[in-house]
């Protein structure tokens, strides 16, 4: 059974940073795609980073340059590195498998980021 754990977020500055974990089991992230998404109140959930089983990335637009992803393998974790934090980042973020996403499974509780002064 796959579970995914998410932790790490909270209430920061805008210009401040945050690094969320996703803690994996049932699943083997070294050779899964893997991503971050997040939702915002009244939006629908949008794909924030992907970390592919070769290890390539990719990013939505808006956090280029500004958010990381990447996996421990000996841990059978993801992160995500949030810097340079804008308001409208604020949001739950997820952690899934691509697939789960795409399927609509495995998603877990979320931690909630806000970007406020």
């Amino acid at each position: 059974q796959v579970q995914l754990v998410e932790s790490g977020g909270g209430l920061v500055q805008p210009g401040g940073s945050l690094r969320l974990s996703c803690a994996a089991s049932g699943i083997n992230v070294r050779i899964s795609h893997m991503g971050w998404f997040r939702q915002a109140p009244g939006k629908q959930r949008d794909m924030v980073a992907r970390i592919y089983n070769v290890g390539t990335t990719d990013y939505a637009d808006s956090v280029k340059g500004r958010f990381t992803i990447s996996r421990d393998n000996a841990k059978n974790t993801v992160y995500l590195q949030m810097d340079s934090l804008k308001p409208d980042d604020t949001a739950v973020y997820y952690c899934n498998s691509l697939a789960g996403a795409v399927n609509n499974k495995y998603w877990g509780q979320g931690t909630q980021v806000t970007v406020s002064s």
